[in-house]
């Protein structure tokens, strides 16, 4: 949900207020009662009125009173309106970026050691969790496929991808094929989708294959079938991407209780779950924001993921990022993402 959504919007002095109380949970994690606001807001306004004030953001939805506590915190509306309007970023210190550039720069011939890298240096630079997709080619396309029976009803798919790179997929199917039903169903899928990009070549083949089910020969339909769900992983690194710094979001209360650790350490040990939460920004146009449950997943309702893609010339090819607490300081690390993912690029351009 964006700020202008919010309806009424908070006056000046709430905005100001709210701003000041988010930052004080962001750095102590309490609740933030009416006489340290009094105190820290640097106004001119009685505890009274700032509780007045609190009432009216409650009733906005952009804070809550925890049971327990005279005090407020900060809802994820709440959270959202300080990322969009309110926060008052800071960028790394000169000497920072300049050990992120060397250390960025040293790995860059490598590029399994370089998002290993990256993805402990956000990590460093954040106190929470590193995430970096691994770089995806630019271009890879089929260039040919060939099929050869095996026993058991398996078949083994030879994929040339490219000029040269040759990947093997054994293929399981309900019946045994001959080598001639074999070679009719290689020649149409060489013939029809020869040069196409791997990424839209399994969707090309399921929606033709729904178009042709009437007219194409049974046989062929079902080889061509098995033989595009092969094709899903064969552009895809059997690591897609690298975590660093898992264990430091144990060090915020709000996320160390037994339940949900678990629930995020499944997470991350579930490859495609966090690709596809990592790919929504593929194609941002800089830092992205998911707070709470913004990111789809009711258990990372705590949590808070910035990212940003990186590039290789014109080429979006990966994504970075931190996971953390809802109670990040958002100030210092939207930033350094963004930092990173420039100095990322600069350093794979050259």
């Amino acid at each position: 949900m964006s700020a202008e959504e919010i309806t009424p919007s908070p006056n000046d002095r709430a905005q100001h207020l709210l701003r000041v109380l988010i930052q004080r949970y962001i750095a102590e994690g309490q609740p933030v009662g009416s006489r340290t606001l009094s105190k820290d807001s640097g106004l001119d306004l009685s505890p009274a009125t700032i509780r007045n004030v609190m009432s009216d953001l409650e009733d906005m939805g952009l804070v809550s009173a925890p049971h327990t506590s005279a005090g407020r915190v900060p809802t994820a509306k709440g959270y959202r309106l300080f990322v969009d309007t309110l926060v008052r970023y800071r960028q790394p210190q000169d000497e920072d970026i300049d050990v992120l550039r060397e250390q960025i720069q040293r790995k860059a011939d490598d590029a399994d050691a370089l998002v290993a890298s990256v993805s402990n240096l956000l990590s460093e630079f954040t106190q929470l969790a590193g995430v970096v997709t691994v770089p995806r080619g630019s271009h890879a396309a089929l260039r040919q496929i060939e099929f050869l029976p095996l026993s058991e009803n398996r078949i083994l798919a030879i994929l040339v991808i490219n000029d040269r790179e040759v990947q093997n997929r054994i293929l399981h199917t309900e019946r045994d094929y001959t080598a001639a039903e074999l070679q009719q169903a290689a020649n149409y899928i060489n013939e029809h989708y020869a040069g196409i990009e791997m990424l839209d070549l399994r969707e090309q083949i399921i929606v033709d294959l729904e178009n042709t089910r009437n007219s194409m020969n049974q046989a062929m339909h079902d080889i061509i079938a098995v033989a595009q769900s092969a094709m899903e992983g064969a552009t895809t690194p059997s690591k897609p991407f690298v975590v660093a710094g898992e264990t430091n979001l144990m060090d915020f209360a709000e996320l160390s209780d037994v339940d949900t650790l678990r629930r995020l350490f499944e997470a991350f040990s579930r490859k495609r779950l966090i690709l596809d939460l990592m790919d929504r920004s593929i194609n941002a146009d800089g830092v992205q924001v998911y707070i709470g449950e913004e990111s789809g997943y009711g258990f990372l309702e705590d949590c808070s993921i910035v990212t940003a893609p990186y590039r290789l010339d014109d080429d979006t090819i990966g994504v970075l990022g931190v996971i953390g607490p809802t109670r990040m300081a958002y100030d210092r690390v939207v930033p350094i993402v963004d930092v990173t993912a420039r100095l990322l690029r600069s350093a794979l351009g050259h």
